[in-house]
């Protein structure tokens, strides 16, 4: 049995646990406390919390419906998600799943009913419309993780999620900037918006996502080393912006070019010009990217996605989005000869695979090398056997 706690001010926090079903009101059924104190310490009173409704609960039925088995799961993972995770997933439950698929046994549950769920979807939807593939194979992920909680449990014997078949999400042909395009956004952001400009030579030089440049602090730069330590995360969750790992729970040091560090340097400069202006002074773990005088506050992260995309309009830069800097640096890389495993580093995937199974197509010169190679080899195997066969003849003679 897991629960879930959320932030109500600056130190107090609403702590819930699901105990069940109401069998009169047939609603879900929460023990709820509210507590001051740390994250930690709210923590460690809903581990009591958690406690506490396992003695009232009367141990788990190994037989129930789809709508029970998700919201247990969902209570069981909350602490293992990222909080983004787990509001993204509550709206599928609750506009999707539930209403279509929460009646249902879930030992009755089969993959044809899944399919047909699915087909629903990309027909009709939900409220804002059909949904697309892509859509929809989230949908199913969530499903097979509650089911494939149900078959740990005994609540089923078989997750039909597997024998299912969601559709399959159209290939998206990357689209990275030029670096004409990419200097032309930065010359025109230099002129309107320098904070804006450095943010984006940071993104074009290192290939850091989105959230993790806006999560920069001070204290992360090394401009002396020339080094930025990518560290964590900024998310929004509803109206809030969280701060949490990187996406793959994995910190990274990341080598600047002079040029970039020349950049970032004035951007700080002016930052402690701006506080001394008005009589105060920068935080030494302030944000690097921010529009409180202290640094106090990092950017949202759609304030400059439409800061961006209006950029980009101005520009006349078509079909472009902020996170294809990202693909603009990989791809620069990789034709550049620089080895994939460097390049996996740098931009933080875990494995260097999946640099490969994004960008394997931006590598035919590579291709090329290795066709080269393999017929370097046949011409040599080819040349010791006429050679040989040119001894023997001599020998027979």
């Amino acid at each position: 049995m897991g629960g879930s706690m959320r932030q109500r001010g600056k130190d107090s926090w609403n702590l819930r646990v699901f105990v069940g079903w109401d069998p009169v009101t047939k609603q879900r059924s929460y023990l709820e406390r509210t507590v001051r104190g740390t994250r930690r310490e709210a923590s460690t009173a809903l581990a009591k919390l958690v406690l506490e409704a396992e003695r009232l609960t009367p141990s788990a039925p190994r037989q129930g419906t789809v709508a029970a088995l998700c919201e247990e799961w969902l209570a069981h993972a909350t602490s293992s998600l990222s909080p983004r995770t787990v509001v993204s997933t509550r709206g599928y439950l609750d506009h999707a799943i539930l209403p279509a698929l929460g009646h249902v046994q879930a030992s009755r549950l089969t993959a044809a009913d899944l399919d047909r769920f699915y087909r629903r979807l990309l027909k009709v939807g939900g409220p804002k419309g059909p949904y697309a593939p892509a859509t929809v194979r989230r949908v199913h992920g969530i499903i097979r993780r509650a089911l494939g909680q149900g078959v740990r449990w005994g609540w089923i014997s078989h997750n039909p999620a597997i024998d299912a078949s969601p559709p399959r999400v159209p290939h998206r042909e990357l689209r990275p900037p030029t670096p004409k395009e990419v200097v032309s956004l930065f010359a025109s952001a230099k002129s309107g918006d320098p904070a804006l400009a450095t943010f984006l030579m940071l993104a074009a030089s290192t290939g850091a996502r989105r959230g993790e440049l806006i999560a920069l602090r001070r204290h992360d730069l090394d401009l002396s080393k020339g080094i930025v330590a990518i560290e964590r995360g900024i998310v929004r969750v509803g109206v809030e912006l969280l701060e949490q790992g990187t996406k793959t729970h994995q910190s990274r040091r990341v080598s600047l070019d002079p040029r970039t560090v020349e950049v970032l340097a004035s951007h700080l400069a002016n930052q402690d010009e701006l506080a001394a202006s008005i009589g105060t002074t920068y935080l030494s773990n302030g944000f690097v990217f921010t529009n409180s005088v202290d640094g106090s506050i990092p950017w949202r992260p759609e304030s400059v996605t439409r800061s961006f995309n209006r950029l980009c309009a101005r520009c006349d830069v078509v079909g472009v989005r902020l996170h294809d800097l990202r693909h603009y640096v990989a791809t620069r890389l990789l034709t550049s000869g620089i080895d994939v495993r460097t390049v996996a580093g740098r931009l933080g995937h875990r494995n260097a695979s999946t640099t490969l199974n994004v960008y394997a197509h931006f590598l035919p010169g590579s291709d090329r090398e290795a066709s080269a190679a393999l017929a370097r080899l046949f011409e040599d195997a080819e040349e010791v056997e006429v050679t040989q066969e040119s001894r023997r003849a001599k020998g027979g003679k």
